[in-house]
């Protein structure tokens, strides 16, 4: 007879039974250092700005903010913590928050580094935004998705 955590493994999850939130609450004690301190405060600021975004741990160990779509990413690096927002290329960013992968047509990201201080309200508009823009891609239409 197969438990549901034998069952949890077999169906390809290698986290067990926690919940996204719990795996970011664990990756948070287990840096113990500013990065935790730091992807703590994102956090924060996330729920914050958006109240119903939907905590998510993909790609064996990232934490995700979703919201009727991505709104971004917390990867966490030796000496970076790391907010990639899904569709940070169409996003207005006038506090000039983007500091990495500015080169694509996508994506954008905010790199911060040990000791920077992070323009709280700025980032929660910038989040805001992104809500913003998920949320008017899925209330579009279907005939203005079309191409004729």
């Amino acid at each position: 007879m197969k438990t549901a955590r034998t069952a949890m493994k077999n169906s390809g999850s290698t986290e067990g039974e926690a919940s996204p939130s719990q795996l970011i609450d664990a990756r948070i004690r287990e840096l113990g250092d500013w990065r935790g301190e730091t992807l703590a405060q994102v956090r924060h600021l996330i729920k914050q700005a958006d109240p119903e975004a939907v905590e998510e741990w993909k790609w064996r160990g990232v934490p995700v903010w979703s919201h009727a779509g991505t709104i971004c990413t917390g990867e966490t690096y030796k000496n970076v913590v790391k907010m990639t927002f899904a569709k940070g290329a169409s996003l207005e960013d006038p506090s000039g928050l983007f500091n990495s992968s500015l080169e694509g047509n996508t994506r954008r990201a905010i790199d911060i580094h040990e000791g920077d201080t992070i323009d709280e309200e700025a980032l929660k508009a910038l989040i805001r935004a992104a809500v913003a823009l998920n949320m008017s891609a899925r209330t579009r239409p279907a005939s203005s998705r079309k191409t004729p």
